[in-house]
């Protein structure tokens, strides 16, 4: 995935019930810098605690890009360590090769926090999404 904003990093999120109820929330990041991808997940409870969740991931994600690089990409000769970065901060890596088509970017230029107002598009875009499943569901 390339940055649509040229320097800026991308991250792309999708959210979706899995079999357990728990919601799964992926993070497909596209890091300007590098030129660089990583795709996680997490595991909420509840909407509203994805969304929280999410704030704060888009938050790490932004301040750990360049030990996440180092330990991920650049220092290959043992990439869990970057795995290992990441469970702390109550993430999994991402190995599905699909990603949602519609799903919700945000452009953020690296090194600086992510927004609180800029989550307000995604967030809703999200519940819209959330609401199709559901409705999706439902007819079945």
């Amino acid at each position: 995935m390339r940055t649509k904003s040229e320097g800026r990093n991308e991250y792309r999120c999708s959210i979706e019930l899995n079999q357990n109820g728990k919601y799964c929330v992926r993070v497909r990041a596209g890091f300007a810098r590098n030129q660089w991808n990583l795709s996680v997940y997490f595991l909420a409870s509840t909407f509203d605690r994805s969304v929280k969740k999410l704030e704060s991931v888009l938050q790490f994600l932004q301040r750990a890009e360049e030990r996440l690089w180092f330990w991920g990409v650049d220092r290959t000769d043992d990439p869990n360590l970057s795995a290992e970065l990441l469970r702390e901060e109550g993430l999994e890596p991402d190995r599905r090769a699909e990603f949602p088509d519609r799903s919700p970017s945000l452009a953020v230029t690296p090194d600086r926090p992510v927004p609180a107002f800029a989550l307000a598009p995604v967030r809703r875009t999200l519940a819209e999404s959330l609401n199709a499943l559901r409705a999706a569901a439902a007819g079945d």
